[in-house]
């Protein structure tokens, strides 16, 4: 028979482990949380640099993703010449759980067969070794799916994808260049 300070002690013992699992399952669901917090948030944008990119009033953000892909360029013999994105987006910044994949018109299509084609409207560089975060109008937009209804994209948060400094060997040689940027995408407000 367990002596009761034994008993005592395998209770604390117990009791502390229901406690430390409860406050990391607490901690879990506040960092969700507050992760799901942030995606339905608009983009901070660098003021005055960036006012361009603002979203007129009258659109809701309803999606964000997370791209990393290439940004691809061809040689003219005199220049690179920007081609096409090529890249796949993401439901959260470590790249987990691929949503959609973007490529020339621009064009984002979901996994569940939406899709949005956009064209450039405003653009600003806050990082000149980084292509240019844009605000993009939806040209057309099908779905089912997450971009279904999008008027507007903002390309933020950019990193690389800019042509490459030195010029090409071949007209017609082509260079994909890395790049990553999180997309914002908008719908009319109900």
């Amino acid at each position: 028979m367990k002596s009761s300070q034994s008993k005592i002690h395998s209770l604390r013992c117990l009791t502390i482990g229901k406690f430390a699992s409860s406050a990391v399952a607490l901690a879990l669901l506040t960092s969700a949380i507050s992760a799901l917090a942030d995606d339905i948030l608009p983009p901070p944008l660098p003021s005055p640099l960036c006012d361009s990119l603002r979203v007129p009033d009258g659109n809701t953000l309803t999606f964000h993703g997370y791209a990393i892909g290439v940004q691809i360029y061809r040689w003219n013999g005199t220049n690179w010449v920007f081609v096409a994105p090529s890249a796949t987006l993401y439901g959260d910044p470590a790249y987990h759980g691929q949503v959609a994949t973007h490529y020339a018109g621009p064009t984002w299509e979901s996994n569940s067969g939406s899709k949005v084609v956009g064209m450039r409207l405003a653009g600003c560089t806050p990082d000149a070794s980084a292509i240019p975060w844009l605000r993009l109008g939806a040209i057309s937009s099908t779905g089912p799916g997450v971009f279904n209804g999008v008027t507007f994209v903002q390309r933020v948060n950019t990193v690389g994808g800019v042509a490459p400094p030195t010029p090409g060997t071949t007209v017609g040689q082509i260079a994909n260049v890395p790049y990553a940027a999180e997309y914002f995408f908008y719908s009319p407000t109900s």
